[in-house]
């Protein structure tokens, strides 16, 4: 027998329910996850960059010489995906791989000038919306929560994160 649409239970909204502050938080931490991951694609969108892209990009201007697995680690993404990216960073310009000065095998990754400005560009809209993300949160608040974050990342015993 099929259930009526009334006959359903309602599924909460953000911020409702077990999607709310009586939430598991491992839940909750996803679901801000997820939530700033699609604000991030919506702010980087009109600049035809992917959040992932705007993550490698950051941590290749940010870490010089970075290996590519080095570069997943950083960037929380594997190291294939990695790979792409970096691909279609080089095709658009925006990095550029040089021989390593001493050892041959090894490709050093570099942002190029237009990477730099593009990375310019894409800061200011990143540093803007989350500004907004911060509305209503005072400095002492957010560095707690900078900190309960940073505190949760490095209870992770896993050697690859």
């Amino acid at each position: 027998m099929r259930k009526e649409a009334s006959d359903r239970p309602s599924i909460p909204m953000a911020g409702e329910g077990k999607r709310g502050e009586t939430g598991h938080i491992g839940y909750l931490l996803r679901q801000a996850c997820t939530a700033y991951r699609i604000r991030m694609e919506k702010t980087l969108a009109g600049l035809g960059v992917t959040w992932p892209q705007f993550s490698v990009l950051t941590m290749i201007a940010s870490y010089p010489g970075a290996s590519g697995a080095d570069l997943a680690r950083l960037s929380l993404l594997t190291p294939q995906t990695v790979s792409v990216i970096v691909n279609n960073l080089e095709k658009a310009g925006w990095v550029a791989r040089r021989p390593h000065d001493r050892h041959g095998r090894i490709q050093v990754l570099e942002i190029t000038d237009a990477g730099k400005e593009l990375l310019l560009r894409c800061n200011a809209l990143v540093h803007a919306a989350e500004a907004r993300l911060m509305d209503g949160v005072g400095p002492a608040d957010e560095q707690v929560i900078r900190r309960w974050l940073v505190t949760v990342a490095c209870g992770i015993k896993d050697p690859g994160f």
